[in-house]
């Protein structure tokens, strides 16, 4: 139910998979789904397929192509592990706005090259650090992306920075989802509000919920903080947001 492909890009050539229900007997909506700061590995693998389960075709590429390809942390290693995060850190450094924009380029043009992808909008979802680049690609793509969504998101809307998401949400045109996790370190509460004063200022059509009781991480299996309540409702969330839009 998934086949790993090759995406022509600016900056080299990204490493994807995409992830079809079994019965799949057409082209289906597209979702790009956004690894957190662990890239491809198995607990990735099995939410894609879950989101595909019901109805969509979900391209999930490594965001660290530029660096090295397939799964980035060994299989006994976590992404957490000391000797493996500053490798994590050091290649998520090279993803820029500027690098974000290239990738999300060559990702829509990756979907309109593949069949199994239906020829409509998309839907994005991203988790940890790539909450902020779902919602950049539907600022910079709002003709294609119906709906972007972001699960215990970091850094957002961080005061006085000169990338942040508060510059260009106004041009999103599709609906976006925020399942925050509570008391999260990396989204904590003037930024969440910052975000949505700035998307209730746009005029977007957004949803923001705090998963009360959630630490940061909840929806990774290979994560200490797993919740697997937590992990549930946002599969509903995402669900319910994509059976509406696209």
């Amino acid at each position: 139910m998934s086949r790993a492909i090759e995406i022509p890009a600016a900056d080299g050539t990204i490493d994807a998979h995409i992830f079809t229900p079994e019965h799949a007997d057409g082209p289906l909506p597209a979702v790009v789904l956004f690894t957190d700061i662990g890239g491809l590995r198995p607990c990735y693998h099995e939410k894609a397929q879950q989101i595909a389960n019901n109805g969509y075709a979900v391209l999930m590429p490594n965001v660290y192509y530029r660096d090295a390809s397939g799964h980035i942390v060994p299989e006994d290693k976590s992404f957490r592990d000391p000797d493996v995060r500053p490798t994590l850190l050091e290649y998520a450094a090279h993803l820029t706005p500027e690098a974000q924009s290239r990738d999300f380029a060559a990702l829509l043009d990756g979907i309109d090259h593949e069949t199994e992808f239906a020829d409509s909008k998309v839907g994005v979802v991203g988790y940890c650090m790539t909450g902020a680049f779902a919602l950049r690609m539907a600022a910079e793509h709002a003709d294609r992306v119906a709906a972007a969504a972001g699960f215990h998101s970091a850094r957002l809307a961080e005061a006085n920075d000169p990338n942040s998401l508060v510059n260009v949400v106004g041009a999103i045109e599709g609906r976006v989802y925020f399942g925050h996790a509570d008391k999260d370190e990396l989204l904590p509460p003037d930024q969440i509000a910052r975000m949505d004063e700035a998307l209730a200022a746009a005029g977007v059509h957004f949803i923001t919920e705090l998963y009360k009781g959630a630490a940061h991480g909840f929806t990774a299996k290979d994560a200490p903080s797993y919740d697997a309540a937590a992990d549930a409702l946002h599969h509903k969330r995402l669900s319910q947001l994509l059976e509406e839009t696209l």
